[in-house]
């Protein structure tokens, strides 16, 4: 006898076409496993409905038969079901407020939550992760950003010939577009007015190496945080190449006191350090930020600071800041609200505290958009599905009706249960103060 899995449309926005399993993949576990995947009609989805039918799957609106529903973004309080295993991005682990309506319902009506988020390897290393895309597309939108606010400030760049990533056919094509760029930049420089060019890496995980991997289309040249001030004010650049700086904790904050840098220790006691981050800014054309932060860490980017380096009259180097993490009111003051791919940037008025969308207005142009690699939906949901089919059979053929110490279900998958039958699971009992 087969298990129903329900596969449900993302309807978060007009822009979200991911899909956690790919036709191919469903095909390939249902021929292997006891499984009928049950898929609901979608006509955004970057694979469409007859590539899942043809896949043997059953196109349905109605996924109430199904044990187990895999989904992407979160799920709307009116569609939960009563008992059933949800595995999707929840959006919880920090309390974050407006997730916590969602998280309470799922617990009234005693269904099982398992978060991608949290499905990890021994190491703690993600296992489940879209971060490597979100960093590919945020560094196109950065750039084509860049390009479109120093046409504003009436200044032309070779930057202004890049697009939005999603209106690329494809993750190769946005690759030769930004190589074309680079040939450009090589053969005939950039405008002494925007050099040096350099882009700033807050992290070095997949977002940010994703977001790197773009950028190094281009003829760039990696510099340390602490030859920034060197290279701009002694002169010791190219116009024929682009300059990149990653940041690392180490670099991002200080002790308060008379002691080393400790990574685990900063960790552990963030409050025993403080930022230096804004010492760094004013050498950069581009920052990306692709850290992991909780409100635990401090903020690196503040609105005093904003204040004082756009104050009237100055026109500072600084002039996008791609902020892929998207953590509203939260690493960068900044970053006041998510966007989307329809009006992706606004420009953040430190004085007013206030986003204006748009490339003009005093302040720095922030994109925030709250989904990037949903710009990139085949690349994404293609990597994503080839790593989340191996969990999929233990998650639905798990044994559901025993007590969680002695639910059978592999670590990876066994750390990422945040509610078990109605109940927060021990690793997340710490939820309970946000509901």
């Amino acid at each position: 006898m087969k298990i129903n899995v329900g596969l449900r449309r993302e309807d978060i926005n007009r822009w979200e076409r991911r899909t956690p399993l790919i036709p191919a993949h469903v095909r390939e576990l249902a021929e292997n496993y006891p499984l009928q995947f049950l898929v609901q009609p979608s006509t955004i989805r970057v694979f469409p409905d007859s590539e899942y039918a043809a896949a043997g799957a059953i196109v349905q609106e109605d996924l109430c038969p199904s044990r187990v529903v895999l989904a992407i973004k979160e799920i709307p309080l009116n569609l939960l079901e009563r008992g059933k295993v949800y595995v999707f991005f929840s959006h919880t682990i920090k309390g974050q407020a407006h997730n916590m309506p969602m998280l309470k319902k799922i617990l009234e009506l005693g269904c099982t939550l398992i978060d991608y988020e949290k499905m990890t390897d021994e190491q703690g290393r993600r296992v489940l992760f879209f971060g490597n895309y979100a960093g590919h597309a945020g560094m196109v939108d950065s750039l084509w950003a860049y390009g479109q606010r120093m046409k504003v400030l009436g200044l032309d760049t070779p930057f202004m010939r890049l697009k939005q990533a999603y209106h690329y056919s494809n993750l190769s094509e946005i690759k030769e577009e930004t190589s074309k760029i680079g040939e450009d930049i090589k053969e005939k420089g950039l405008p002494e007015e925007i050099s040096p060019f350099i882009c700033g890496f807050f992290g070095y995980g997949h977002v940010s190496q994703g977001a790197q991997e773009i950028f190094d289309l281009l003829p760039s040249v990696e510099i340390a945080p602490a030859e920034l001030e060197e290279t701009v004010k002694e002169g010791y650049y190219s116009r024929h190449r682009v300059y990149k700086v990653v940041f690392k904790e180490e670099h991002m904050v200080k002790p308060r006191g008379n002691f080393a840098f400790d990574l685990q220790d900063f960790y552990q006691n963030p409050e025993k350090y403080y930022p230096v981050t804004e010492d760094y800014l004013p050498y950069l054309n581009i920052l990306v930020n692709g850290i992991f932060w909780t409100p635990r860490y401090p903020r690196y980017i503040t609105r005093d600071f904003l204040r004082k380096l756009y104050r009237p009259g100055t026109r500072p180097r600084l002039q996008v800041i791609g902020d892929i993490t998207c953590d509203v009111d939260g690493a960068l003051e900044c970053t006041i609200q998510a966007t989307d791919s329809e009006k992706p940037v606004y420009v953040y008025n430190p004085e007013e505290h206030r986003a204006e969308f748009g490339f003009a207005g005093a302040g720095p142009v922030v994109l925030a958009v709250y989904n990037l690699p949903a710009e990139l939906p085949v690349e994404s949901s293609t990597f994503f599905s080839s790593q989340l089919k191996k969990y999929v059979p233990g998650i639905v053929l798990a044994e559901y009706d025993r007590e969680f110490a002695r639910l059978e279900l592999d670590p990876v998958v066994k750390r990422a249960v945040i509610a078990y039958h109605g109940e927060l699971t021990p690793d997340f009992k710490y939820l309970g103060k946000y509901l």
